[in-house]
């Protein structure tokens, strides 16, 4: 397996941090992992290590104000900025492996970055997994309190609003543990800007998401308390893909991937990818 990283300018000049995990052969298909909120792609190593020796190429950006790219932490102008860095990136893929498919692998926040993300590209990449999309506002959120959000996005945008609890990522303790003391993961509140971003973004996704027709598997944990896992459903029903799977995991938390049965989860993944490159060929 071969690492490599680097850094890339954003639509608005930002450095933005990439790595990607390569097989020793030619890849047979790219996955672009695009992370959640407040985490980074370095999280990923379960996938990585699952499908690397399988002789897949895995690929990942640290959102602006994550990881170890530039930006105030956990905060963003337009979300439009997430979208058009992903597409930058996705380009700069394509001119390292050109003809190879593409699959986008998005999780939680990511999940729903991918979801936009299809609405304007889906017609470059061969499929997308999207894992606890974020895709569904929180019940309790009032109108008052959203319009009380919007309004500190608007004259404090950089103020904390609310914070993810750690607690809600695993049954896994110690996965739990490294999240926690992990330094480029962020562990303070979400700015106001970016919480009515993402608000916005759901709003989007929500009117638009029957456009998206491509191949894609939804996979949630059934007992995820960080997003609601009804949203799996919805999206599910949404969107107008033919060729389209849903797996709901019983007990499992929010991420699937680092559960103590994330071998389960990542063998399912595998199985559609390989289905879908028959297809291909």
């Amino acid at each position: 397996m071969k690492h490599q990283e680097g850094y890339l300018k954003s639509n608005k000049a930002d450095n933005i941090y990439y790595q990607c995990w390569l097989p020793e052969d030619e890849p047979r298909a790219i996955f672009l992992v695009v992370h959640g909120l407040a985490e980074h792609s370095g999280r990923y190593m379960n996938l990585v290590n699952h499908f690397v020796p399988k002789g897949f190429a895995v690929y990942g950006i640290d959102h602006i104000g994550h990881g170890k790219s530039d930006g105030q932490r956990v905060y963003v102008e337009q979300f439009q900025d997430f979208i058009k860095t992903l597409k930058i990136y996705f380009d700069h893929i394509k001119t390292l492996q050109p003809e190879k498919p593409i699959f986008l692998i998005g999780h939680s926040m990511g999940g729903l970055i991918a979801a936009a993300y299809l609405l304007e590209y889906q017609d470059e990449l061969s499929g997308a997994v999207l894992s606890g999309p974020g895709i569904k506002k929180p019940e309790h959120l009032s109108s008052a309190t959203i319009l009380a959000g919007k309004m500190l996005s608007i004259l404090m945008p950089k103020t904390g609003i609310s914070q993810l609890k750690a607690d809600g990522i695993s049954r896994d303790l110690s996965v739990v543990e490294a999240y926690v003391n992990d330094p480029l993961v962020y562990n303070g509140k979400i700015t106001a800007r970016l919480a009515t971003q993402l608000l916005k973004a759901i709003d989007h996704v929500t009117q638009n998401g029957a456009k998206i027709r491509l191949p894609i598997l939804i996979a949630q944990g059934s007992a995820d308390t960080i997003v609601d896992p009804g949203g799996a459903q919805f999206l599910y029903d949404l969107v107008s893909s033919e060729d389209k799977t849903i797996n709901i995991y019983d007990g499992f938390y929010h991420e699937i991937f680092n559960e103590p049965e994330h071998d389960r989860v990542l063998n399912d993944v595998k199985l559609w990818i390989e289905k879908h490159l028959e297809k291909n060929d």
